[in-house]
């Protein structure tokens, strides 16, 4: 019975129309809003280098006068900071414990911490409680608050409207590059990579002072907490620091005991982690992949990091290091995204960009800072020159307060009596009466002169931008001096890296590799082809390279923009004849205006390459200078691009040959390829072998028996360049030469 009264007769109820609404205004109204305050107020960092929950949790702790008393528990600092940010309080620990210098994610720690703080490179070595851990700032931090009680930043209220907090804190020093930096906002992310402190003020030091100083002498690379090596290519840094996108490479540092046979890692990538590693390790010894291993530890312990791999007998350290990059995170790499939040606008910067952003930011702190000591000194010097017309006349002053009746009308009464305003009066009625005397008075006075000096030198400094920036450069050089430290992760450059190529584990055999006009790539076994029929390429396009080679040789690609693209005959499966093959712009990753002009493979880098160009000139260098010892997939400026190339010929070394080269003017000479000089640079634009002309084009290069050419001695020159000669009708062996010059 109860339930049938409870229960609501809904049988009257009409329905309610359903209220459409377009997906595009749902997502206008509940979604954007979440999108924008996560990239604006949570994952972005800004231009101090702080996210909005480090820089209220360090402010906090700046107010509680953590910055040079003594530790307290990091309950405290939790609970206070919940103030500032309505988080839960372990939100609130863990953006504290990765600050903390025993937790060993920073650089250049914020907070000095005793206590279990964990390891970032453990997942196993996990943070104690907040109430066993103490805290308090580090001493660099009174440099991120440096001017911050003298309006250097602005102000805000806190959630609740209880309190206020900096909007940024007025570090001296960029921070926001001392400092590894990782945000996941909605649709964006922020990975900002750490600096040494050193190289980064002097970097900054030498933008203020020329603005289109290069950098990247002064500070060649990125300084990461773990150590390491990073694999440097000073060109792909360049990039780095102007694009503020890219990829570093680093590698574990590791050293040998011969004498019980074991690989000891020292440093990992900061990107890493020992579990990881030991798993991966491991994973490849069960899949064959890393015979020579025997066991592998973490013995990592108070005196630092330490993973020990135990080798078997015989085992060559080195080439095993090398498989260990390969195939493990031992080698990492650090995806670079310098993603900030500019004047509340995320902005992906260089950083170059970002420097001078920093500064323009700074010289805004430095001038609000003295505005504000100006605003000061000008408040007390009018005091003191009330005090002074006061003093002129003292015994009026006392006589006037001795007669007074009423204490309220003193200072309207010596309003009256000298012509002072009222804070003045209030200034001077306040004065005890045993500083009523000379020493007292001449000490004001003299004050009142310094003063004034220091006023005008203020307003001197706000006139001359140099003198700002010169407070900030003395600043940079004091921040130096206290906190600077030697470089952690030491650089190796990428030509002198060790990498491993499984081609033992890789069948050998002869193959024939097809290039078409298009880019598509063919490669057939011998066997197939003997038994296919025609192989098929699409409508408009034809093979124009056809090369016999072994499975594991090397293919380098030329492209029309002056790179060179690195492959493996084997990173290339078999095509059928009825396949298109293997279309180049997507396997190699072409720009979109980059074609492949070229195709060179070789097993062992031999002979010299000839390149002729457009503009009528050759160049000759080695091709051994495209062999690297790292697995480099990509080479820029591998050839001059200034014109474009129209032959790519491989010659013996030690060895001359007749060659031919034709212009579009139907000319053509025969030289001898000693003519040419041997260059050592890839780049070299070569020397002038046809003479250019108006309209006149050098068209091709190739070698004299393979052109057919009749009475070839009618052609010869014996010195470059050559305006050459225009061909005879019957130029060719039963060939007949077409409008344009070309057979």
């Amino acid at each position: 019975m109860a339930d049938k009264k409870n229960k609501k007769d809904t049988t009257n109820i009409p329905d309610m129309p359903a209220v459409e609404q377009k997906i595009t205004d749902t997502l206008e109204l509940n979604y954007m809003p979440y999108a924008m305050s996560v990239i604006v107020s949570r994952a972005i960092p800004e231009i101090d280098g702080f996210k909005p929950s480090h820089r209220k949790l360090l402010y906090t702790m700046y107010k509680m006068g953590l910055i040079n008393g003594r530790r307290t528990k990091s309950s405290n600092v939790v609970g206070a900071t919940m103030k500032l940010n309505p988080h839960g309080d372990m939100a609130i620990y863990e953006t504290m414990v990765r600050l903390a210098r025993d937790h060993e994610a920073l650089l250049h720690p914020y907070v000095d911490s005793k206590g279990n703080f964990g390891k970032h490179y453990s997942r196993d070595m996990q943070f104690a409680a907040p109430r066993y851990t103490e805290v308090k700032l580090e001493k660099l931090c009174e440099e991120l608050f440096d001017g911050i009680d003298k309006d250097a930043v602005d102000m805000i209220d806190n959630y609740d409207g209880s309190m206020k907090e900096p909007v940024l804190l007025p570090a001296t020093f960029p921070s926001v590059l001392v400092n590894s930096n990782q945000g996941i906002a909605v649709g964006m992310a922020s990975n900002v990579c750490s600096f040494n402190l050193e190289e980064v003020c002097n970097a900054t030091i030498a933008l203020i002072k020329d603005p289109q100083a290069d950098i990247l002498d002064i500070m060649p690379a990125p300084d990461f907490i773990g150590g390491g090596n990073i694999v440097y290519n000073k060109e792909q840094m360049r990039q780095i620091y102007e694009s503020g996108k890219g990829s570093i490479a680093i590698r574990s540092n590791y050293s040998v005991d011969k004498s019980s046979n074991i690989i000891e890692i020292t440093q990992i990538p900061y990107t890493t982690s020992i579990d990881l590693i030991i798993d991966k390790i491991i994973e490849n010894v069960k899949a064959g992949k890393l015979k020579e291993v025997s066991d592998v530890r973490d013995e990592t312990d108070k005196g630092g990091l330490k993973l020990a791999i135990d080798c078997k007998r015989g085992t060559d350290h080195e080439a095993l290091m090398a498989k260990l990059y390969r195939y493990t995170p031992l080698e990492d790499s650090f995806s670079c995204n310098f993603n900030l939040l500019i004047n509340g606008s995320p902005k992906v910067l260089g950083v170059y960009s970002i420097i001078n952003e920093w500064i323009n930011w700074r010289r805004n702190c430095v001038v609000r800072q003295l505005k504000f000591d100006l605003d000061k000194k000008k408040q007390k010097l009018h005091l003191l020159e009330g005090l002074a017309a006061i003093l002129i006349d003292i015994d009026k002053a006392i006589a006037i307060i001795r007669n007074t009746e009423l204490e309220e009308e003193v200072v309207p009464n010596l309003i009256k009596g000298f012509g002072i305003d009222e804070i003045q009066a209030e200034y001077v009625a306040e004065i005890k009466l045993r500083n009523i005397n000379k020493q007292y008075i001449m000490k004001r006075l003299e004050e009142k002169t310094k003063l004034i000096e220091e006023i005008n030198d203020i307003i001197d400094i706000l006139d001359k931008p140099k003198r700002v920036d010169n407070l900030i450069i003395e600043k940079l050089k004091t921040v130096i001096k206290k906190y600077s430290q030697e470089r952690k992760s030491k650089l190796i450059e990428q030509e002198n890296v060790n990498t491993y190529e499984p081609s033992v584990e890789i069948a050998d055999y002869r193959v024939r590799v097809m290039l078409s006009r298009h880019g598509y790539l063919k490669k057939h076994t011998l066997v197939s082809l003997r038994s296919a029929g025609e192989l098929k390429v699409k409508d408009d396009d034809e093979i124009f390279l056809d090369v016999e080679c072994n499975n594991k040789s090397e293919i380098l690609f030329f492209s029309n923009l002056g790179n060179v693209y690195k492959a493996r005959t084997y990173d290339f499966n078999e095509t059928k004849p009825s396949d298109y093959g293997f279309y180049l712009t997507n396997e190699l990753g072409l720009e979109a205006d980059e074609q492949i002009v070229h195709m060179e493979i070789t097993s062992d880098y031999s002979g010299n390459l000839m390149i002729g160009f457009a503009n009528g000139k050759v160049a000759l260098f080695p091709l051994n200078v495209y062999e690297t010892k790292q697995n480099r997939k990509k080479l820029i400026n591998a050839f001059s691009s200034l014109s474009p190339a129209v032959s790519f010929i491989l010659l013996e070394e030690n060895k001359e040959f007749d060659m031919v080269a034709r212009s579009n003017l139907k000319k053509a000479i025969v030289f001898k390829s000693s003519l040419v000089p041997l260059k050592s640079t890839r780049t070299t634009q070569g020397v002038q072998l046809l003479t250019s002309k108006k309209g006149s084009e050098m068209i091709s290069i190739n070698y004299l028996e393979k052109e057919g050419l009749n009475d070839p001695e009618y052609y010869r020159v014996r010195r470059i360049p050559a305006t050459g000669y225009y061909l005879k009708e019957d130029a060719f062996e039963s060939r007949q030469l077409t409008i344009d010059g070309l057979d």
